[in-house]
């Protein structure tokens, strides 16, 4: 059996979001774009896949860190904002600093419209 071939036991936890089929699906439309961004920064050569596995994993194994797995993508988050800030594309200030805005912007966006970085009150 190859690692792709591998299953994780997470795949059958009751908190992750499922497809009508069972299959995991995003929980959320920015889990898809942290996920297409890190795919991409990879193909780029920003790191390796290697690289990559170890940060998440770290990510994942950290105390705290929901046994269910639940909370995933905000490790996958973590992961890919400790990999820039390792690789020096962005400092760890200015990454926080992207997320306070965009969480500001997401409460300031009436339901049903698109939230937009310029939807931030601080901005």
């Amino acid at each position: 059996m190859s690692q792709c071939d591998h299953v994780s036991p997470l795949r059958d936890s009751p908190q992750l979001p499922k497809s009508a089929e069972g299959d995991p699906v995003f929980p959320e439309p920015w889990a898809a774009e942290a996920f297409a961004m890190t795919v991409h920064l990879h193909q780029r050569g920003l790191f390796t896949w290697s690289e990559w596995a170890e940060t998440l994993s770290a990510e994942l194994h950290q105390p705290g860190r929901a046994i269910d797995g639940s909370d995933y993508f905000d490790c996958w988050v973590a992961a890919l904002s400790h990999i820039l800030a390792s690789k020096g594309v962005a400092d760890g200030e200015t990454i926080l600093s992207l997320q306070r805005s965009w969480q500001r912007a997401a409460e300031a966006t009436p339901h049903g419209r698109p939230i937009e970085l310029a939807n931030d009150p601080l901005r």
